[in-house]
C-alpha cells in the first residue's frame, strides 16, 4: 500500500497507509486528518481540500484540468504554484510517499 504524508501548517506529520485509487481528500476524511474539510465530498466545487504539494512530487502527478485551475482561484489561502485540490489526487503505487502540506485554513 501507498503511503502518503500530510504536513500541518504547524509541522505535525501524519503518515497513512493508503489503498491505490483512493484520493488524498477521502483518505484524510477517512482518518480524520485535521486541514481537510472537503465539504463539497470531492466533486471539486468547495475549495475545502486545498493543499500544496512537496515540489518534487509535482511532476508525478496529472495536470491540473480547467475546473480545478479555476476553483484554486477561490481558496482561502493564496495559491501557490505547488497548490492543488485534494480531492482530485487519486492514489497510484507510483505516488508512494507523495507528501502534502495543508494550509493554515480552509474556506
Amino acid at each position: 500500500m501507498p503511503i502518503l504524508s500530510y504536513i500541518a501548517h504547524d509541522g505535525a506529520r501524519t503518515d497513512v497507509d493508503v489503498a491505490s485509487g483512493v484520493t488524498v481528500m477521502q483518505t484524510a476524511l477517512e482518518r480524520g486528518v485535521a486541514g481537510i474539510n472537503g465539504d463539497c465530498g470531492g466533486a471539486c466545487q468547495c475549495c475545502t481540500c486545498h493543499v500544496f504539494v512537496e515540489e518534487s512530487w509535482l511532476s508525478k502527478l496529472p495536470p491540473l484540468d480547467d475546473m480545478e485551475d479555476a476553483m484554486l482561484d477561490s481558496t482561502a489561502e493564496p495559491r501557490r504554484a505547488n497548490s492543488r485540490l485534494s480531492c482530485m489526487l487519486t492514489m497510484t503505487a507510483e505516488l508512494d510517499g507523495l507528501v502534502v502540506h495543508l494550509p493554515p485554513s480552509q474556506i
